[in-house]
């Protein structure tokens, strides 16, 4: 492949609303350094963390009202984008030049070891360029080959979403049998998380908005619980039949907090990924203690969450679920289309041809 010098690129210069996106087709392509590969960018998946990126919207510990990104300050602009399919374009020094032209689904996490099991403590398109952009430059070992009749979109579907739904199902040790309440169930995270429980052999119930319950109930969920029809204590009890739930696992958290944590069997246990619903809660805290309640959080993932994600997608055991795809140039209009939570699964930017 030939790699040009400047290539299209949607650069993040700021914390702010959509004008902070700046759409440009002359940016310096990346030269791949040593132990890293460079990726032309068939496709790349949005995520919520890209939109509460660009709003500053993560606090701090202090003050959670602060304007603040994921992790680190970010050094503006950057290229954003974590969910990369593509192929490998060209190869930096010590890596193989075998590597030029396999198609390639990128593991998002950047890692503090060498260890399979610790969760990413930042991502690409973050801490570095992701790919919201023509090329990407990676680390090599980040850069999986596939080989899969999936299109580099569909892929771009599974990455930081269903990564983050492994690992808040292995947080709270989810088992064969058990039954799992899944919160903002439509979502990319949420409809990710029903088909992950049934690969693992657990039972989905999906709590979501009007309108939704067929969808996701196709995807896998044992029921669909409409979250607003009243109170969701009696629903759930009646989606079950009357069986207790093992284990919650909320996408959205906010006001159903104290209702999500009644609805757990004692001992049972609660994960919880975002906070869409909102970020700060009140809760009876005897509730927990008294019950043996676990609460449990989980950002992001491992290299042995990515790893199962990948599997599973390469083996068919999870489907993508591809609700709309945007040329880069409209990256403000599909954060827009993303923000109205009217699709079922995920949105992606198509890059490449």
């Amino acid at each position: 492949m030939t790699v040009p010098k400047k290539m299209r690129a949607m650069l993040l210069t700021g914390h702010g609303g959509p004008e902070k996106l700046v759409y440009r087709e002359d940016w310096p392509a990346p030269v791949p350094e040593a132990g890293e590969v460079l990726v032309r960018v068939g496709a790349c998946g949005i995520n919520n963390t890209d939109i509460w990126v660009r709003e500053g919207a993560y606090g701090s510990g202090d003050d959670p009202d602060a304007v603040a990104s994921f992790g680190d300050p970010i050094p503006f602009p950057v290229i954003q984008g974590a969910d990369i399919a593509g192929a490998v374009a060209a190869v930096g020094p010590g890596v193989s030049a075998d590597r030029i032209g396999q198609r390639v689904m990128v593991d998002f996490g950047i890692y503090a070891d060498d260890s399979d099991d610790v969760p990413s403590y930042d991502y690409i398109g973050s801490a570095r360029p992701g790919g919201f952009a023509e090329f990407v430059a990676v680390p090599s070992e980040n850069a999986h080959k596939v080989e899969t009749g999936l299109t580099d979109a569909e892929l771009a579907t599974f990455c930081c979403a269903y990564v983050t739904g492994e690992h808040m199902l292995d947080r709270a040790g989810v088992r064969e049998g058990e039954r799992v309440l899944v919160t903002g169930a439509s979502g990319g995270v949420g409809s990710g998380l029903i088909q992950l429980c049934r690969a693992r052999g657990a039972i989905p119930y999906a709590l979501v908005s009007a309108g939704k319950a067929d969808a996701v109930t196709k995807i896998g969920a044992e029921a669909a619980i409409p979250r607003d029809r009243g109170e969701i204590i009696p629903l759930v009890s009646k989606a079950t039949g009357g069986a207790p739930i093992d284990v919650v696992a909320d996408t959205v958290a906010g006001v159903l907090l104290p209702d999500l944590l009644e609805v757990l069997r004692d001992y049972g246990r609660y994960v919880v990924c975002g906070a869409m619903g909102g970020a700060e809660v009140g809760i009876d805290m005897r509730r927990i203690y008294l019950r043996h309640l676990d609460i449990l959080g989980a950002s992001q993932g491992s290299r042995r969450n990515f790893a199962k994600v990948r599997d599973y997608a390469l083996s068919g055991a999870i489907k993508p679920l591809l609700a709309g795809t945007y040329p880069l140039a409209e990256l403000g209009r599909a954060q827009a289309d993303f923000n109205k939570k009217d699709f079922v699964g995920k949105l992606v930017i198509q890059v490449g041809d």
